[in-house]
Formats: structure tokens, C-alpha cells, sequence
């Protein structure tokens, strides 16, 4: 397959359409993340629809003293990552097609949610992100968009704006892609120094940590309500190796479902030591929240959230984050 490559929207929209378009949108310096994404996208299109790739650095997302400017453009090397992982065409527009009259005037709001955590770090990102979104949406007519869901709160935005604003499009989140040594993939991973590597690798530490904490208040939420007796479900929490739980087990039945402060709690001691690394790394933020809305979640939660983190390593900022379920208390 020979991937075409489009400057403009005239030439996508002069493309026949034969069965569904599914679209994958980038800013280009695509790594292999972005090659699960176009993959997903072809097995969601089918041998007889479309992938197209869209590669557009939007000005719009970054803020004052933001790394626009060297923000890598590798358009070469995406072609040939595009064209393996099985697109048909990628759409890389200039700031002049896709923002024919200069910036806009008129843009997408992303509301509350979107001041929320990078909306506080980054104040007018989230607008940028969805005006441009939006627009994107237009220009390629898909039937499914899809985006990877390392950008948590991008994605949660993205599906509120086409549910709120009646877009005809099937939103599709893409599973986060680590590294061997568990970061999360990124663009902006290459602008690390190798010892910065090293101290950014907290992140996703951290997250690792809480989720295994989450893991094992869940097992003993879950051991309690198997045993009715509370001398048996004292023997049981001991057996988990919670000796001082066990001493209690009719307040460990009766706990809070999962714990999230612990969760948190789990996660901090990473990064509060990650912070003490040289290079440190600079927190701006440990989150566990509710993905409808972003905001943090209470202790007598249940359901579906998400544990994020960002912060500064030298001059790179990184995020990351994992979903958790919280079970209901018996």
C-alpha cells in the first residue's frame, strides 16, 4: 500500500469514498503509539474503507513559553510510519488551510472541565485542542475518530464536545503504549537527557504503585465479604499479610470501597522521592478522578476513575495516568 500524501482539503475531499473513514489525528513525530492508533483505525475501517492520518502542529494548543517552535516536524519519517502501520492517506495541512483567515475568532469553549488539571497548568489549551478538533473533524468527514487515551482528559473533552454538539462521528479511545521501561510513549520523550529518562520513569512508577495498592485494598474488600465470621475473616485478612487490618476485621468490612486516598498516598511516596532525584522532577500534579467530569473523587467512590500525573523533568513536561475500578461496598 502507498500512502498519498494531501496538502489540502479540496484534494480529501476529491478522494472517492468507499466504505467508512476512520481518521487518527496527530501533530506529526509519530512513534509507535501512534502506530497502534492507525492500526486500530484499519482494523475498525476494514480492508474496504479509509484511514487517513492527519499531521497539523496547532498553534492554537500551546501557550506562551511552550515548545512550539521546537516542536519536532519529521513529516518524512511520518509518511513511512503512516504508510506501514496501514494508512491510505495523510492529511498534513498548513496553518494557512486549516486557519484561512488568521486565528479564529470564534472558537470551542471547553467549559468547566476543561480548567480543570491541564486546563489549570495550561490555561486556553483545551480550547485550542477542541477548536482545532472540531475544524478536523470537518474537513476529513469521518465516521470514526480515534485517540489515544494517554491524554485522558483530551479524550473525555473531545467525546463531550461531539456528544454536546451533535457531531455524527463514533469517538474511539486507543490503550496507552509504554516503553519497555514503562513510560508512556511520547513525542516529547526524545527531548530527555538520559538521566532525565531516568527520573521521568516516576511517572509511571507512580501510577504503577497506586494501582497495585488499589489491587490489593480491592483482594481484601473482596476476601472480607466472602467470610461471615469475623474470627474467619480476621484469619483471612492475616493471611494477605494485613496483620494490623486483621486486628480489626469488622472496620476493615466496613471500610471505605478501594480507598482512593490511599491510592493517592501510594502514589506520592514515588514522586515525593522522584522530587529528591537530580535531576528532581517538578510535580504539577497527582489527580485521581472521575472521567466524566475531572473532578477528584471522594473516598465512598465507586465506579470507573482515573489516576493522572504531570510533571517537569529539566525543560520536558510529561504526562501520564491509568484507569481503576472501584467496586461497590457490600
Amino acid at each position: 500500500m502507498t500512502t498519498t500524501l494531501l496538502r489540502t482539503a479540496g484534494e480529501l475531499h476529491a478522494r472517492a469514498r468507499v466504505g467508512r473513514r476512520a481518521v487518527v489525528m496527530t501533530m506529526g513525530a509519530l512513534h509507535e503509539g501512534h502506530a497502534t492508533l492507525i492500526r486500530t483505525a484499519r482494523e475498525i475501517a476494514g480492508p474496504d474503507g479509509e484511514v487517513v492520518v492527519t499531521v497539523f502542529v496547532n498553534p492554537l494548543q500551546f501557550g506562551a513559553g511552550e515548545d512550539l517552535d521546537r516542536y519536532p516536524r519529521t513529516l518524512d519519517a511520518d509518511l513511512k510510519i503512516a504508510e506501514d502501520a496501514g494508512a491510505d492517506a495523510v492529511f498534513a495541512p498548513s496553518v494557512d488551510e486549516v486557519y484561512p483567515g488568521g486565528e479564529p475568532q470564534v472558537r470551542i469553549s471547553a467549559g468547566p472541565m476543561g480548567e480543570r488539571l491541564e486546563g489549570t497548568s495550561r490555561p486556553g489549551h483545551f480550547d485550542g485542542m477542541l477548536t482545532v478538533v472540531a475544524k478536523l473533524l470537518h474537513l476529513t468527514r469521518p465516521d470514526i475518530a480515534l485517540y489515544g487515551q494517554k491524554d485522558a482528559q483530551q479524550l473525555a473533552l473531545i467525546r463531550r464536545m461531539v456528544r454536546d454538539l451533535n457531531f455524527g462521528v463514533d469517538v474511539v479511545g486507543v490503550p496507552t503504549v509504554r516503553e519497555d521501561d514503562g513510560l508512556a510513549l511520547s513525542s516529547r520523550n526524545r527531548y530527555l537527557k538520559p538521566q532525565e529518562r531516568r527520573t521521568a520513569l516516576a511517572l509511571s512508577r507512580a501510577l504503577f504503585a497506586g494501582r497495585d495498592r488499589h489491587a490489593a485494598q480491592e483482594a481484601l474488600r473482596a476476601r472480607a465479604r466472602e467470610v461471615p465470621a469475623t474470627q474467619a475473616r480476621a484469619e483471612a485478612l492475616s493471611a494477605l499479610g494485613e496483620s494490623r487490618a486483621a486486628a480489626d476485621a469488622h472496620a476493615v468490612a466496613k471500610a471505605l470501597p478501594g480507598a482512593p486516598s490511599a491510592v493517592r498516598a501510594a502514589a506520592r511516596l514515588i514522586l515525593d522521592d522522584a522530587a529528591r532525584q537530580e535531576p528532581p522532577l517538578a510535580l504539577d500534579y497527582l489527580a485521581l478522578v472521575d472521567p466524566t467530569d475531572f473532578h477528584e473523587i471522594d473516598d465512598d467512590f465507586t465506579g470507573e476513575a482515573v489516576l493522572a500525573v504531570a510533571a517537569r523533568v529539566g525543560t520536558t513536561r510529561l504526562i501520564d495516568n491509568i484507569p481503576l475500578t472501584f467496586g461497590a461496598a457490600s
